[in-house]
């Protein structure tokens, strides 16, 4: 774990998705053939490294990324990727990481815990209720419910909670540049999906989390 800064004592954990508290990869695999099955979109079917490389964008930026000239073909699309994935994900969900639970439990009610991401409309919902974590969490944002970018998100939590050294915890370059943007500090999940050039903290599983110096301050207070 790296430490680039003074420690102050964290108010406010505002976590990414995907890449962090869970892998979901493979169902999302899953959602995105069933609907170029659907559309009749003649490509080889998504892979896992495919998204993977994808992670921490928003649906329309992934979507031509994966599928040039797509919605030419078959307008719409978007909105079928949606749809199927607010149909399956309910079902299919995703695999929290080690000590995701326990470690939540234990900062719960300690530190204020807010869940931030680029996912779908439904995605946070579905995750919340797929892992029964709700009752963790005050309040979330995402992309696709309010079509606001990951920073905007951010920013507006901050300010809505009144947070004075909140971090941003996630797993890619993009959660990193909307962490500063919004002018938190930024914890870098290693074990996800992606990479950070200059995060405050590192951590190499999630239980690590009550070790970054700010969090650990709360925690003993």
């Amino acid at each position: 774990m790296t430490n680039c800064k003074a420690p102050l004592s964290c108010d406010g954990l505002i976590f990414d998705m995907d890449g962090t508290l869970w892998d979901a990869v493979d169902s999302y695999v899953k959602i995105w053939n069933a609907t170029i099955a659907e559309c009749g979109i003649h490509r080889a079917p998504v892979t896992r490294d495919e998204l993977i490389a994808q992670m921490g964008k928003p649906l329309d930026v992934i979507l031509p990324a994966l599928i040039p000239g797509a919605e030419g073909h078959k307008p719409g699309l978007l909105e079928i990727l949606m749809r199927n994935e607010a149909e399956m994900m309910p079902r299919l969900g995703g695999k929290l990481y080690p000590d995701v639970r326990g470690t939540l439990e234990r900062l719960h009610g300690r530190i204020p815990l807010f869940m931030v991401s680029n996912c779908g409309a439904e995605g946070l919902e579905n995750f919340l209720t797929f892992t029964g974590l709700r009752h963790f969490f005050i309040a979330w944002l995402s992309n696709g419910a309010n079509g606001l970018p990951k920073d905007a998100n951010i920013r507006t939590l901050v300010e809505r909670y009144n947070m004075n050294s909140p971090y941003y915890v996630g797993d890619t370059a993009t959660d990193e540049k909307a962490a500063r943007s919004a002018g938190t500090g930024m914890i870098w999940c290693r074990y996800g999906f992606g990479h950070a050039e200059n995060p405050d903290y590192v951590i190499d599983s999630f239980a690590r989390l009550t070790s970054v110096p700010p969090v650990a301050n709360r925690l003993s207070d």
